[in-house]
């Protein structure tokens, strides 16, 4: 039985983002879809803002699968279709999905947790992922063990090595064609004393040197992603006593410079019902993306539209100082 949680409401004493930006935040041409294909992962990581499990059965359905083959095929704007979840590979479509963006020579991101490969029925992923020359960026909240496992469950670390390895037989990290880079996430805070997260550029030479000296591992870039008050990490902090003053710390690192680079501005999120939103992060919130009249937006209506470009402002909460604290924080890393 799934068990949802209220819907986030705005955090008190928190300046609106809009209000900060002193303009709403718009869109520009949309050129990433990213589908959330459901909430199925065989992992329950404790930062995870999507609050996937093995128990969770949310997926697309047939109806919502041909819609969105509708848009990868129809829409030529698109250049990039970047595949979440849950663990992407488990739900249903991961592989339709996949090759139509590929057949349409669409650049295609699977964000995956690397262990899916040990999984029954999913050891052929790395032969798959290298034929369809799918871009993997795999989540590795820490070059080291102890942290991994604390963040995503005892032998996840482990199990991520083998797996990059596995990758990097196949070419993964080497063949230009073959992407593959790695996140890290801050742990969740535990005290009051809260940090930005650290520079990308360092960390990735520190990740690189370790990875490589103790494992033989390579990977092109390292993304540093801020921790967003949503969810699982939402759930921590309120239970610390932290929500308030963690979102008031982000507010107060507000980067202007990061404003132009935001990811809601270029791509739509879409979740496993067809529904859209302006991110990942409104997504699991529930704050559908809004026509002007205020309609909330769904494939159907680009499809009926025959436009992608139908949403002019961003719907924005507190929460949104995470992608502009510092250096800022998108799916693809730092901002600056």
């Amino acid at each position: 039985m799934v068990v949802s949680r209220p819907r986030p409401i705005a955090t008190p004493l928190v300046k609106a983002f809009d209000q900060t930006l002193g303009t709403p935040l718009t869109k520009t041409p949309i050129t990433t879809l990213q589908i959330n294909l459901g909430r199925r992962c065989n992992l329950s990581c404790s930062h995870c803002h999507v609050e996937a499990g093995p128990h969770r059965t949310e997926e697309l359905s047939d109806s919502v699968l041909e819609d969105l083959l509708r848009l990868i095929n129809d829409f030529p704007q698109v250049e990039t279709v970047d595949l979440t979840g849950g663990a992407p590979e488990m739900n249903y479509g991961f592989r339709p999905l996949v090759e139509a963006a590929r057949a349409k020579g669409k650049t295609v991101i699977v964000r995956s947790n690397l262990t899916i490969f040990f999984e029954p029925g999913f050891a052929d992923l790395p032969d798959y992922f290298a034929r369809h020359q799918v871009q993997v960026v795999a989540s590795l909240p820490c070059y080291l063990q102890d942290n991994v496992d604390k963040m995503r469950g005892q032998g996840v670390y482990q199990d991520s090595i083998r797996a990059i390895q596995l990758l990097n037989e196949r070419g993964y990290g080497q063949d230009p064609a073959l992407g593959l880079d790695l996140v890290y996430n801050p742990p969740i805070p535990a005290t009051d004393q809260f940090r930005l997260t650290p520079d990308q550029q360092g960390l990735e030479q520190d990740y690189k040197h370790y990875l490589a000296e103790q494992f033989g591992i390579r990977f092109n870039h390292l993304f540093t992603i801020t921790n967003l008050p949503i969810g699982r990490t939402r759930f921590q902090l309120e239970h610390r006593g932290l929500l308030l003053a963690y979102t008031q710390f982000l507010a107060a690192h507000h980067n202007p410079a990061t404003v132009a680079g935001l990811m809601c501005r270029n791509q739509l999120s879409i979740d496993y019902l067809g529904q859209i939103y302006d991110c990942d992060f409104n997504q699991m919130a529930e704050i559908p993306a809004q026509l002007p009249d205020g309609t909330p937006v769904t494939v159907s209506t680009l499809i009926a539209a025959g436009s992608l470009d139908v949403i002019d402002q961003v719907q924005t909460r507190s929460y949104c100082y995470g992608c502009t604290a510092g250096s800022g924080s998108s799916c693809g890393g730092a901002l600056l």
